[in-house]
């Protein structure tokens, strides 16, 4: 695997997926968010990281963030069993309150942008901000996403969906923002038999919300000002170490990688749960994919040979100049944490690092 760096846009050769363990004190309101994500930065920068993030400290969860910024939006129950999460000693519950929409959606102040600029005035390395996928408000409930009486035609909250999410961009890109990255887990989970059988037994049509879901990020990106980077971060579910689908990219890669237009994927490539590399070979050219190759669920450390072996197996569809390395999802998908130590994210953070220096030559 010898490669020639070259020094580009992001994504960057060690990445992370964007939020991290919340220090004790901030949970406890024992310390300010401002000083913590000031820590966390600094944190971040001493690890030899090109990307930081202010951790998604101001943010009860990945999703729960947008939510509670837009107005319109109340909370229920999701429609069928398309939620459950499970972990490795076999417990099955609920993920519990998805977003409804009660009241025509509205943006009404920034989502991330001001996030993003809090962060840019306390650091020289590039700021990603972070979003959750549109299909978050549309994939627990279905159609039941919305009040009938409120939107009786779904397009018109779909619509709505992409004008606020459009706003937001621009108002990233005016704070200097310059790389986004959007989290999709629906599509993800679209590829797992039993969750595909849980969303026609409610309805609707696995093939048919892959393809809407994909519309609905093309939608928003397709006018995004020149010079911005996104990237889709694709996975199955991760909080506080459980999951909810397994199974690998197969059935959505041909559609999502061709049609997505975006500049990378992060993809989980942690367990046996997510599948082989093969459907890699869809990947196209100008596309950078992120290998989520380290495990925010466990804290077993992982073994640096094994992953640069895995790096190579991957080159078998994807040549290595468009390659990148990451854990797999964040470490803090919501406040609460993922049962790993502050110590146990650090060393799998620096073997990220250590890993993409052996590889490329370069974080």
């Amino acid at each position: 695997m010898n490669y020639h760096p070259v020094v580009g846009s992001p994504p960057f050769r060690a990445e992370h997926i964007g939020s991290f363990l919340r220090p004790a004190a901030l949970l406890q309101g024992q310390q300010g968010a401002d000083q913590a994500i000031t820590e966390v930065i600094r944190w971040q920068e001493s690890l030899g990281l090109r990307v930081v993030t202010d951790g998604e400290f101001r943010r009860e969860s990945w999703r729960l963030g947008f939510v509670s910024k837009v107005a319109g939006f109340a909370r229920g129950e999701a429609h069928g069993n398309v939620d459950l999460q499970r972990d490795d000693a076999g417990i099955v519950m609920h993920v519990g309150q998805a977003p409804v929409a009660v009241t025509r959606i509205r943006r009404t102040g920034p989502i991330v942008a001001d996030e993003v600029a809090f962060s840019m005035a306390r650091t020289d390395r590039v700021v990603k901000a972070t979003l959750p996928a549109p299909s978050y408000l549309h994939y627990p409930r279905g159609r039941k996403c919305v009040d009938p009486d409120v939107y009786p035609d779904l397009e018109v909250f779909f619509e709505d969906v992409v004008h606020i999410y459009r706003e937001e961009i621009a108002a990233l890109h005016a704070a200097g923002g310059r790389y986004l990255q959007i989290d999709e887990v629906a599509q993800t989970l679209l590829c797992d038999d039993r969750l595909r059988d849980a969303v026609r037994a409610r309805g609707d049509d696995p093939e048919g919300l892959i393809d809407l879901y994909i519309d609905l990020i093309n939608r928003i990106v397709r006018g995004r000002p020149a010079g911005m980077a996104v990237g889709v971060h694709m996975c199955r579910g991760n909080a506080m170490g459980k999951w909810i689908a397994a199974g690998g990219y197969e059935r959505i890669a041909e559609k999502a990688f061709n049609r997505l237009e975006v500049d990378a994927f992060f993809l989980e490539y942690d367990s046996e749960r997510a599948g082989g590399f093969e459907p890699l070979r869809f990947m196209p050219k100008d596309k950078k994919v992120v290998l989520g190759l380290v495990s925010t669920k466990i804290p077993q450390l992982e073994n640096k040979d094994e992953l640069k072996r895995k790096i190579e197996a991957a080159t078998k569809y994807v040549p290595l100049e468009q390659l990148s390395i990451s854990p797999q999802c964040g470490f803090a998908s919501h406040q609460k944490g993922s049962g790993l130590a502050f110590a146990q994210q650090e060393a799998k953070l620096k073997l990220v690092v250590q890993t993409a220096r052996d590889v490329w030559g370069e974080t």
